[in-house]
């Protein structure tokens, strides 16, 4: 079952996504995190939307402006490709080589909730940026809170998937990634989800033997291909990255786990690193990019000028004096 959230008529609605494209709001939701937010996972929420199979369909796709599937209190992004890995490093930081610690655990940061885009919204350039670039991955998202989770248990925890982006200055974070702290200004400005929340019993016909979905990923610029790899050339399963996330600590209804850029051109810099030069060269205003999962859906959205930068003072050299 495919959940889409979208605007019509200036209202907010959350609807079941029929294979037509008519969409069949759910009375009284207007909220997808929300709904998910009720408890029950993924029986739960198959039970909300088979109510409405009967109802009278709703507008189509094409007739409303769709947002993102949800609003996550958490977003979680991991790196689990090893070529995007290899590839981004030589771009960003002018490393070779993919560190030991990599294999130790499927490693992530916590990005910006607040920075979530729909679709097709348009982007804007991160104030302060030349280097745009973007990042194909795929999400999980959570539907029943877990704690110390395996991955088997992990997997009643996963309610659906959906198309991440990971809008990235890589001049910004290259910079503020000297400082040792991991990324921040430079994955700060926008997040792309989209364009449904498809329900993780659907896409259970693409897991291969070891656990993994082999679906096609495809990433284009202005209509031309730039990136084509398998999701299943993840290092590490949702489910493993589930169990990871919570261990410690509490993963909730609608928290999104991205898993991480894929290889084979999910991103500009992955390129420049290999050919050792920006080609293609990054993103500017009015360039349009378009990321296809096999079984989820397609997100489209073009770049725009953003804000100025607001300037600050360097940060003081200080005394240092004690009282």
């Amino acid at each position: 079952m495919r959940f889409a959230t979208y605007e019509y008529r200036d209202r907010h609605h959350v609807a079941v996504v029929e294979e037509d494209g008519h969409l069949r709001p759910l009375p009284g939701v207007h909220s997808l995190t929300g709904l998910l937010a009720e408890g029950g996972g993924l029986s739960e929420l198959l039970a909300a939307g088979s109510t409405m199979l009967d109802a009278p369909a709703g507008p189509q796709v094409s007739e409303v402006r769709l947002l993102s599937p949800l609003q996550p209190p958490t977003v979680r992004d991991f790196v689990t490709f090893e070529e995007h890995v290899e590839g981004v490093r030589r771009s960003v930081d002018g490393a070779a080589g993919v560190p030991d610690q990599w294999y130790a655990a499927p490693t992530f940061y916590f990005t910006n909730p607040y920075a979530v885009h729909g679709p097709h919204d348009d982007i804007p350039m991160p104030p302060g940026s030349s280097v745009l670039d973007f990042e194909l991955e795929v999400a999980a998202v959570i539907g029943k809170e877990g704690r110390d989770l395996t991955p088997e248990q992990a997997r009643d925890h996963i309610v659906g998937y959906t198309v991440f982006n990971d809008w990235s200055a890589r001049d910004l974070q290259s910079a503020e990634m000297k400082v040792g702290l991991g990324p921040c200004k430079g994955k700060d400005t926008a997040t792309t989800l989209g364009p449904y929340l498809v329900t993780a019993d659907e896409l259970e016909k693409y897991r291969d033997e070891d656990g993994f979905l082999r679906l096609g990923l495809t990433a284009e610029v202005n209509g031309e291909v730039v990136g084509e790899d398998l999701l299943s050339n993840m290092s590490w399963t949702f489910e493993e990255m589930v169990a990871y996330a919570s261990r410690g600590t509490w993963v909730r209804p609608g928290d999104v786990l991205g898993s991480g850029t894929c290889g084979n051109g999910g991103c500009l810099a992955e390129l420049w690193g290999i050919r050792g030069r920006r080609d293609p060269a990054p993103l500017k205003p009015g360039d349009t990019v378009t990321l296809n999962v096999e079984g989820i859906g397609s997100t489209s959205n073009t770049v725009v000028a953003g804000a100025d930068v607001m300037p600050l003072p360097l940060g003081r050299r200080r005394s240092r004096e004690r009282p």
